[in-house]
């Protein structure tokens, strides 16, 4: 499934001016990188699940205590790389940081979580995951499997240092550092199919 219009067919690289015009006449969400656009496949009930729930307990613990919580639909521009990207789950401190006059799009997340997919892991870990450490109020990211009790978990230490805490296993219990936040891997993944194909 493609944007609704021919230019995709014609172009190869787009403006960030284009990709936005672009995207608000879409029926499906696109990123952009550095001029190329990339559809995004939907995901499964269980990369749904698992986001929802994320987003729903963040939203319930932080909300009273200044923090906003953002779901998929969500635009993040990158500036330093070029990008607009739809994070699965994004918490901002305090108020968003929009890019210019569009209440659409965020600058200033503090920590995003990514439930990865077969198509999207290595780019989540990868590419993505650099991109997002150059955002100055980037602070930690989680990357949650939808296929096991495993979940990983980047945060950026006092010295600017990347530390990795690997979470496996039912009885294991995420403790987020830049918000006062946890979950039991058991709560998060209660209702999670694990012999549900990936998306």
């Amino acid at each position: 499934m493609t944007l609704n219009t021919p230019m995709l067919t014609e172009k190869t690289y787009y403006t960030p001016e284009e990709y936005l015009e672009l995207e608000n006449q879409s029926e499906i969400k696109h990123e952009y990188l550095n001029g190329e656009i990339i559809a995004m496949t939907g995901g499964t009930t269980n990369h749904n699940k698992l986001a929802l729930k994320i987003a729903a307990k963040l939203l319930a613990i932080l909300e009273e205590q200044g923090y906003e919580i953002y779901i998929g639909d969500v635009n993040l521009w990158i500036e330093t790389s070029n990008r607009y990207t739809y994070p699965d789950v994004m918490v901002v401190k305090d108020r968003a940081i929009y890019q210019g006059k569009n209440q659409t799009i965020i600058t200033n997340p503090l920590v995003i979580i990514e439930v990865l997919s077969k198509s999207t892991a290595n780019y989540d870990q990868g590419d993505k995951f650099d991109a997002y450490r150059t955002i100055p109020s980037f602070q930690e990211y989680v990357l949650v499997s939808q296929t096991e009790y495993y979940i990983k978990q980047f945060v950026k230490n006092e010295q600017g240092k990347w530390v990795l805490t690997d979470y496996r296993g039912e009885s294991e219990i995420l403790k987020l550092e830049s918000v006062d936040f946890e979950i039991s891997l058991k709560q998060l993944y209660q209702y999670i199919d694990f012999t549900q194909s990936e998306d």
